[in-house]
């Protein structure tokens, strides 16, 4: 039996969507071949061999690109059977399967999904998350990780990369996160040894960095202490980087250090406002001020902090957003956030808590298949003008000095709102904070 599996979009990573179910059909005796079709061309005669086709879709990005592969596979490929699986596969059930797909597959899919190839099960509810037996990823056939993105280091040389997972879900239920639809409060832990040994075979095909992809390292700090301390043991020239949430780096501020000590190059974190009332709207668990002092205790530990930000939503005013840049700037976290930060849009898809929210639903203005979101619009006209003109900016500087980006943007946005902009001379330059080449997070 033939599968093939497709990816279209894993943010500069090679495709851990793929490798983790291919390593259990191929445990299963399933011949199966892995697209990353962000890399290579998608062969109809490779579709059309197949008796089982498998999208992952692990967010927005990825489910709008796979579109018009579905609609090819299904008629290059009439008698196979078509997934989806992931994230945004589970939230885009309903438009997934009015184009073809036969099955969708969420959290924990991996079981589940080699069943239903071999008829053996049938889809499960989505509110039921199983525990599986973790296997190592079988990344055969993926293209080489010096394909992908790389790590950027302050002295100018660069790393490969590799990706891998230590945990699951979340505990947390943030309401706009897309996790906590399918999770639920919920986590998993990986076993350590699938953990390192996904990591040794990525090392022995050149990765000199490894990202973490957990939602949240610290879920469980006494399994990701133990992850890192042995990656290092067994691999001590070997980087990595994770993500915590701010209030997970000040429950744990005693184990910053260690994350330092075993090779961290950053921490990113999903500060997503500075605006205490929307971060009580968003339940993101910390304030501006735990924020200000998760910077602060990082760069003690000695540790890259990365923030992130869902910077247009529609509490965000001019004012508001020149607040953030320069926040962002008072703190010396300008060369620590992606150009793209500045312009991300809250994105709703179905799904999301944020629509059971009445200071949400007040802005709503419908679905849009197209874009497979509930649309909204700002209450001030000049703040939607305000985010084009951003995200103008940031579209045409994504390769450009991150403070270069900065610098056009926080005049535009001072001189909008009717400001004056204290212009500060950066104390920290780029060349010290190591970043990963991929500008997109969404």
């Amino acid at each position: 039996m033939k599968a093939v599996l497709i990816s279209t979009y894993e943010m500069g990573r090679q495709p851990f969507g793929l490798a983790s179910p291919a390593a259990w059909l191929r445990a299963r005796g399933w011949d199966v071949t892995c697209v990353d079709a962000s890399k290579e061309k998608l062969q109809d005669d490779v579709l059309s061999t197949a008796d089982l086709i498998g999208f992952h879709l692990p967010m927005h990005t990825a489910t709008r690109l796979a579109a018009p592969l579905m609609l090819r596979a299904r008629t290059a490929a009439q008698s196979a059977r078509i997934c989806a699986y992931g994230l945004y596969a589970a939230l885009n059930e309903r438009w997934l399967k009015s184009i073809g797909v036969d099955a969708v597959f969420g959290g924990e899919f991996e079981e589940e999904l080699t069943a239903w190839a071999e008829n053996q099960g049938t889809q499960r509810s989505q509110s039921t998350l199983p525990r599986i037996q973790f296997l190592v990823p079988n990344r055969t056939g993926l293209p080489p990780l010096s394909r992908y993105a790389t790590l950027q280091l302050p002295d100018g040389s660069r790393r490969t990369v590799g990706y891998t997972e230590a945990s699951r879900g979340c505990r947390h239920l943030c309401r706009h996160c897309p996790i906590v639809p399918i999770y639920n409060g919920q986590f998993r832990i990986v076993p350590v040894g699938v953990v390192l040994a996904d990591v040794d075979a990525q090392v022995r095909a050149g990765a000199g960095h490894i990202t973490f992809g957990d939602p949240d390292f610290f879920n469980g700090p006494t399994h990701a202490l133990r992850v890192v301390e042995r990656l290092h043991a067994a691999h001590p020239s070997v980087t990595y980087d994770v993500t915590i949430k701010v209030e997970h780096l000040l429950r744990n501020r005693d184990h910053l250090s260690r994350l330092a000590d075993t090779g961290c190059a950053f921490v990113t974190s999903a500060v997503e406002s500075v605006d205490d009332v929307v971060l009580a709207r968003l339940e993101k668990g910390h304030t501006r001020a735990d924020f200000v002092e998760a910077v602060r205790a990082c760069r003690q530990a000695g540790i890259t902090l990365v923030p992130t930000f869902v910077a247009f939503h529609p509490w965000i005013s001019l004012e508001g957003y020149c607040d953030l840049l320069d926040t962002i700037e008072a703190l010396e976290l300008v060369d620590h956030v992606a150009p793209i930060q500045l312009a991300i849009r809250l994105l709703l898809p179905d799904g999301s808590r944020l629509l059971t929210l009445d200071a949400m639903r007040a802005h709503i203005r419908g679905f849009d298949p197209a874009t497979l979101t509930h649309r909204w619009s700002h209450p001030d006209a000049r703040v939607d003008d305000l985010h084009r003109d951003v995200s103008a900016i940031v579209g045409t500087r994504l390769s450009a000095n991150r403070r270069a980006a900065f610098d056009a943007i926080s005049p535009l946005a001072h001189e909008r709102a009717g400001l004056a902009r204290t212009a500060s001379r950066p104390k920290r330059d780029r060349a010290t904070v190591p970043y990963l080449n991929e500008p997109w997070y969404c």
